[in-house]
Order: structure tokens, then sequence, then C-alpha cells
């Protein structure tokens, strides 16, 4: 039992939404489409939600052709960015509501109303109204009556975005454990690596409407395919630097390192080394480390951490260091880079080396 995805495209008004893509999504898994704003994240949704039909390619649920489907034929729910509740109605009521809408007898409705409450922490709140509740409980009773119609897919389109950091903290905490107890597929959508990598599963990056790598998340975040999908799944974005393979000894510029492992047999010639931000350090911290040096833009300090906008020969860099450092902007720094922690492209932007250590990254 899957939502298969075949040569899917959409295309509106002569603009390419969604370029052709195969996807299977099983029953009981959850699936992030990470990518940034108009990547195509929420076009996919809805052409897997049935809001839209695709331009080409074919939609298949449980091995049945839905592509014409009308979504409210499917066993589908939707939460948005923007939670939507009823007002005037109480928690309980707007759980019940879709379920009033298909029918259900009163007792099947209140066993599946408490029931779902219960799940989402709701059972104190089922007699107060939208207003009264936090921003949180108010997202959760959006997830409640999404969830209460047992539908077989879920599709969350960035639901924790409007919430503050303590609510979307305590949510992606909860999501995992309300995913499992309802055994759907989930599909979330994120522009933040770090809420892929929290939420776990299989990732799919998207990049200009296309799903560039899909498969288990810590898999897609430590082995990228390519240099686009390195990119989407940094945060911030991956670092790249040219460079130049010789014999036995890769050139990063005016440094250089040997050519190791898995490096050793790459032919002779030109390369891209991609390393994230937190991979560079204001310090040696190995002996093989490269000493890089850069001209400083600005700093962001974090609280705990620094961020460190570079310019290192006409590229712009960003370096995530640990503690609070006041730098002089304009200056020129060194920052050092293992090269255990870098991944090496193909001039196509194809990954031909795996950071040594990226099970550890």
């Amino acid at each position: 039992m899957a939502l298969e995805l075949q040569s899917v495209s959409r295309v509106v008004k002569g603009q390419v939404h969604i370029q052709p893509t195969t996807l299977t999504l099983e029953k009981g898994t959850m699936n992030v489409l990470l990518g940034p704003t108009l990547s195509g994240k929420t076009s996919l949704m809805r052409v897997m939600a049935g809001l839209d039909v695709p331009t080409t390619g074919r939609v298949m649920w449980h091995g049945q052709d839905v592509t014409g489907q009308r979504v409210q034929d499917r066993k589908v729910a939707m939460v948005y960015q923007q939670f939507i509740n009823y007002p005037a109605m109480t928690v309980y009521d707007n759980i019940a509501s879709p379920l009033r809408l298909m029918g259900k007898s009163a007792s099947e409705i209140d066993r599946a109303v408490k029931s779902t409450a219960e799940m989402l922490k709701l059972t104190p709140m089922l007699g107060r109204k939208p207003l009264e509740l936090s921003g949180g409980q108010q997202q959760r009773c959006a997830l409640a009556r999404a969830l209460v119609k047992e539908a077989g897919l879920v599709l969350l389109d960035e639901p924790l975005a409007n919430l503050d950091y303590k609510l979307r903290e305590e949510l992606r905490a909860e999501i995992p454990r309300i995913f499992e107890a309802s055994g759907a597929i989930f599909v979330y959508a994120t522009t933040e690596p770090e809420e892929a990598l929290l939420l776990g599963g299989n990732t799919a990056t998207l990049w200009e409407g296309r799903v560039t790598q899909f498969g288990p998340t810590p898999q897609v975040y430590r082995q990228p395919a390519d240099a686009t999908t390195a990119r989407v799944f940094s945060d911030p974005p991956m670092n790249f630097l040219d460079c130049q393979k010789v014999g036995a000894r890769i050139s990063f510029g005016d440094v250089a390192a040997p050519a190791t492992g898995v490096l050793a047999g790459l032919p002779d010639g030109q390369y891209r080394a991609g390393f994230r931000a937190n991979h560079l350090h204001l310090n040696a911290h190995s002996g093989t480390a490269l000493e890089l040096t850069c001209t400083l833009g600005v700093t962001e300090i974090t609280g705990s951490e620094t961020f460190l906008h570079l310019t290192h020969g006409g590229q712009r860099w960003v370096g995530l260091v640990h503690g609070v450092h006041d730098l002089t902007p304009g200056a020129t720094i060194s920052v050092w880079l293992d090269p255990a922690h870098v991944y090496l492209f193909d001039p196509a932007g194809q990954l031909v080396a795996p950071a040594p250590y990226a099970e550890a990254a």
C-alpha cells in the first residue's frame, strides 16, 4: 500500500512548477519535502492531495489510478502553515466537524474525537474555543481535525512556520509521536534542514521544481548525490571551493592536502570541494587542517555561537564557530578546514567523493 507519483509534472501558464517526478511513499512512513521557498513543495503536495491535476503523469493510490479523482473522494488530510479552526465552535466540535460531514453516528464521533484529543493532549481543552488556546494548542486542534478522519495520507505544509521558537520545538518533538500513532503516510514540507533531521524518516530535496534526491534522511544529509542537494540540505548553505587533483595531492588554491583513501583513486583534474559552515574553525583542530586566508565581512552572535561571513578568492562563505568572538569587520583572518569533512563534486556537480568522516558530520 503506497502513494506513487509516476512521471508527474505541473506546468501553469508556461511556468514549470514541478519537473517530471517519480516518487513512491510507503504506508506508515514519514516523508519530508525539503527545499527553499518556490522550490515546488506545495505544488507537489497539491498534486498528491488531488487539489491540482498534474500536467503529465499519474498519481497511484494503493495501485489504483486516482489522477482525476476529486480531493473530496480521497482519504487525504492537509494542514497548512496558516492553521485554520472554526472560532465559533469548541475544540470538540472543530475536531468532530469532518466526521459529521461524513455522516458518522454520534457514538462514532464521540469515540474518535476523544481518542484523537488524547493523542494530541487536547482532552482538557475540548470545551474551549480556539481563541482561548495558545498558538501551539490551536495548531494541535487543526492537526486533530485532520487526523480524526483516519486519512491514509496526511500532508503538513510548513505547519510550524508561524509559531514562536518554543512552540515549534514543542510540536517538532510531538509530531513523530503523532505520526507513529496514526500509521498514515505523512508528508511534511519545510525549508529548514534541522527540522528534516529532527523528524527523520525519508527526505526528498527539491530545487526549482525538481526532486534532486530521495532516501532515508540521514543518508541524504551525509551523502548528498550532488552539489545542489548538498546546498539545500545545509543551513547555512554549503560552502564551495574550487580545487585540483594532481597525482597524490589535491590543491585548494595555495594550500594542498594528500589525496588519500577514496580520493587517491580519482582521476587528475578539476573538482569542487564542499564543506558545511560548522567545519570551519578559528584554530587548527587537527594536524591535517588546511589554513585558508579570508576577509571577514560581518559576524552574527547567537549567544553561544558566532556566524562568520567570509570572502575567499571571490567566493562567499559562512562559518559557524563555538563561542562569542569579537572580530573586526574587514579584517584578514585565517580559518582552518579539516579535509576529512570535505565533499568533492565533479564539474557537473555530481558527488564523486563523500567526506571520509561523513558519518560523523
